[in-house]
């Protein structure tokens, strides 16, 4: 079984059979039942709409919608590879063995979705939400953009960040044990007190450090010494 292996956390990828022929499909929305063993892609589509589907077993390529809402679906095994989900409103369901890679996801809504076992690599997500997510398995966010990124709410226990760009990404109330964030610059992050038995670096205390006094507003002395009126005397 493929996996992808960073430090001590690691996830299972899709399995594809190497004898297993995928056969493409026009569309993923069914109420037939199960789509499996499929593939889906290089299309450009005005609204995408799943609810309560299933799928096994496929690959999403090149597909953009200019509206994206997905409600209730179950998935495993499958891989998306440079989609563009604008509006992108994906409410409750599970996620097991989903690789996303290279996917424009901005500004999206993620709601009540359980994840195991889910990679996010060279993925953009800016300005997305992402609320009462549960992490029941691995989830790794590799090489992605979450500027201005909200999560809320989630118990995000055993996840990883790397190489993320978290600028301004924002960690709310949820549970963050042994969450990984090693690898990143933490130094712009908002919500540092609620990051509580997360894993970082020695070094990140200082990055930590100075997200917490900016999200304090502290002011350093040192500085407003360099700012006083010669003529008004010393600071004693």
């Amino acid at each position: 079984m493929d996996q992808l292996v960073i430090r001590r956390t690691s996830a299972d990828l899709p399995v594809f059979d190497s004898d297993m022929e995928l056969q493409s499909v026009s569309t993923l929305g069914t109420d037939t039942g199960p789509i499996s063993d499929f593939e889906f892609g290089d299309t450009s589509v005005r609204t995408l709409d799943l609810e309560n589907v299933t799928l096994l077993h496929g690959r999403i390529c090149g597909v953009k919608a200019a509206r994206a809402n997905i409600e209730a679906v179950r998935m495993d095994s499958i891989e998306f590879t440079g989609c563009d989900f604008s509006s992108l409103n994906w409410q409750g369901g599970k996620l097991s063995r989903v690789r996303f890679e290279t996917c424009k996801l901005l500004g999206s809504q993620f709601h009540g979705v359980t994840l195991e076992n889910v990679v996010f690599v060279g993925c953009k997500l800016d300005y997305s939400t992402v609320r009462d997510v549960r992490a029941t398995g691995p989830v790794l966010f590799v090489r992605c953009s979450l500027p201005e990124v909200e999560f809320t709410g989630c118990d995000l226990s055993g996840a990883l960040f790397n190489d993320c760009n978290l600028q301004l990404t924002s960690f709310g109330s949820g549970t963050y044990r042994d969450c990984d964030l090693r690898g990143n610059d933490l130094s712009a992050l908002t919500g540092s007190a609620n990051l509580k038995n997360v894993i970082i670096e020695r070094t990140q205390t200082t990055q930590l450090g100075e997200a917490l006094a900016a999200e304090l507003n502290a002011s350093f002395g040192d500085d407003m010494d360099e700012r006083q009126d010669p003529d008004q005397g010393a600071w004693l």
